[in-house]
């Protein structure tokens, strides 16, 4: 098969890197692409964004199974046009992807279908007199959400009424998000343990990959300001069988089942943030596609064929065969440890020269997933906030094995202005000796 994969990112990377392992690949193409997916793919020079380049491409190339990494081109309609032309593209349709691309609907969704989230309300730029005077009534700490994309930087917690407040006025005020916070959704904070799951669904059957847990804070100890993700590992072992069982019960059929029910059959992944609560797991936020960067230590665990998992979502038709085989699949324990530029999430520089890869490169069980990364005159250098996310896998489920052979690999990359979190997994840890005592 020729398979088009779209997006630039590590998780991208991690997708070709998958992808790459299937033996019935032909063909595999990257749009962009960055360095690191180059050495797996061909790179193509189209922009995320321009759906019908994209469609024409993937026609002229004989593409026989597309796949779409971020979020911005499922909410710009990409997986419509492709099926109106009569091509095979894995993501689910624009009015699908509104669970992700507009954090209102998603909430009015989950409660006109029963799933457990915070409590909320939803907030427009005329209505802030009203806006203020709820979270005058509210307690604290209390969550703020852009309504639209936010390039995962749209929610941010408040300690305190002032912060709130300011917040808010950025928020709707075109500040803070631009577009994306015209709308804000106020709730609830919920205290509990913070954890993913992802499933790759046709419509009506559905496969559950391993459980995760990403590190938001830029900052050790949970700390700073939130990022598109500084780390994670999988699996976690706050998602017991039984709270995994319960999860699929209390909100991924009911998703699969209610977005059928509203004519929005939903085909693709579904990426389930939760809040692992006292009274249950409760949803603090839908994707519509693989997460970054769980994605980079939750493919590496699944041993079954990604491309023939995906396929079938993608025609809808996931068999009997795939959920069985599928069950047997995800084994070992991985690690992704994300190497950030100076000043991120804020501010930074690009151009910078990465130093030190090449020591990676007998390590069986380590992958240097690029994030932002490009080719300079004095060869790779950053070109984002997030720049590499390196992910050591054991393939015999020691955590502590894969978390020592990821900093190991961090201690042999440098580059100006690199910072990184030392405690991605020290909760598992601390869960782990916990439970042993």
């Amino acid at each position: 098969m020729n398979v088009l994969v779209i997006g630039s990112g590590g998780r991208e990377h991690a997708l070709v890197w998958s992808l790459s392992r299937s033996p019935n690949i032909t063909k595999l193409l990257c749009a962009p692409g960055n360095p690191g997916i180059a050495q797996l793919a061909e790179c193509v020079p189209l922009k995320i964004f321009d759906n019908e380049a994209l469609e024409t491409f993937a026609e002229s190339r004989a593409v026989d199974l597309t796949i779409v990494g971020p979020e911005a081109p499922l909410a710009g309609g990409i997986v419509d046009l492709f099926q109106q032309r009569g091509l095979t593209i894995f993501g689910p349709a624009q009015a699908s992807a509104e669970l992700e691309w507009s954090k209102a609907f998603a909430k009015q969704f989950m409660a006109t279908h029963g799933i457990p989230t915070a409590g909320y309300h939803v907030f427009s730029a005329v209505e802030i007199e009203a806006a203020r005077s709820y979270v005058g009534k509210c307690g604290f700490p209390l969550v703020l959400k852009a309504d639209g994309l936010a390039a995962g930087k749209g929610v941010v917690i408040c300690p305190n009424r002032e912060d709130a407040l300011q917040i808010l006025e950025e928020m709707l005020g075109g500040k803070a998000f631009g577009k994306a916070g015209a709308r804000v959704v106020i709730e609830e904070f919920l205290e509990g343990v913070e954890a993913s799951v992802f499933v790759v669904t046709d419509g009506f059957r559905h496969v559950t990959l391993a459980s995760a847990q990403d590190h938001k804070r830029v900052l050790d100890g949970d700390n700073g300001k939130n990022t598109g993700g500084m780390g994670a590992y999988a699996p976690t072992p706050f998602v017991t069988e039984t709270i995994l069982s319960q999860v699929e019960t209390e909100i991924v059929i009911p998703v699969i089942r209610g977005m059928a029910q509203e004519g929005r059959v939903y085909r693709g992944c579904l990426y389930v943030g939760l809040m692992l609560t006292a009274s249950g797991p409760k949803v603090v936020e839908f994707n519509c596609r693989f997460g970054d960067p769980e994605t980079q230590v939750v493919l590496p665990l699944y041993g079954g064929d990604l491309l023939q998992l995906l396929l079938e979502s993608a025609q809808g038709r996931i068999s009997e065969k795939m959920i069985v085989a599928s069950k047997m699949a995800s084994r070992g324990a991985a690690v992704c440890v994300v190497l950030a530029s100076g000043g991120y999430p804020d501010a930074y520089k690009t151009g910078i020269p990465i130093y030190g890869l090449e020591a990676l490169a007998g390590r069986t069980n380590v992958v240097a997933f690029h994030s932002g990364t490009a080719v300079g005159d004095s060869g790779l250098v950053t070109n984002g906030g997030r720049v590499l996310g390196i992910t050591a896998i054991d393939p015999t489920g020691n955590f502590q094995g894969a978390l020592a052979a990821a900093y190991g690999a961090v201690d042999c990359i440098r580059f100006e202005g690199m910072h990184f979190r030392r405690d991605i997994g020290a909760r598992a840890i601390m869960s782990v000796e916990n439970a042993g005592r």
